[in-house]
């Protein structure tokens, strides 16, 4: 009889040491394909600071290989001020290598639909015909009262 209680409780010793084994191997392998739980972000923003903290945003935030570039603006809805907004748009692209031709969306906001559709040609060049996909809407305003267009871009860099 002392045998047998002896064996059962080296059977349940044994038995607790496997599923403790399993626990502890069950979590090592959960840690291993774990995904990082925080966001690595890199920040961009004019004059060599990393965000506006007035306004509260980054001109160009960078998470993985993809670019997030808030909008760029002009007061004046004419072939020089849509001009004037994307080459800031491509210095924004720029401070992380890119070009228009990682651009793969583009958001543009107006208070005139009308007038941007008829100054469209100017900002076609900058895309040199491989244009991304692209969401147009006319908005009663925009943040800065007297900006006529913004226009805000999602880029995607190789990996």
């Amino acid at each position: 009889m002392r045998t047998t209680k002896k064996s059962t409780e080296t059977l349940q010793i044994k038995l607790i040491m496997k599923y403790l084994l399993f626990i502890f191997l069950l979590f090592a392998v959960n840690q291993l394909f774990a995904q990082d739980s925080k966001i690595k972000k890199e920040k961009w923003h004019w004059n060599h600071s990393k965000q506006d903290t007035v306004a509260g945003y980054a001109q160009v935030l960078k998470v993985d290989n993809i670019l997030y570039i808030s909008g760029a603006v002009t007061t004046e809805l004419s072939p020089e001020g849509i001009n004037a907004v994307y080459k800031n748009l491509a210095a924004s692209l720029a401070s992380y290598g890119a070009t228009f031709e990682n651009v793969v969306k583009e958001n543009l906001f107006t208070t005139d639909m009308e007038t941007m559709k008829k100054y469209n040609y100017a900002k076609k060049k900058f895309y040199a015909g491989d244009f991304p996909a692209a969401t147009w809407i006319q908005v009663e305003r925009l943040y800065m009262p007297d900006a006529k267009l913004e226009v805000e871009l999602i880029a995607h860099l190789p990996k």
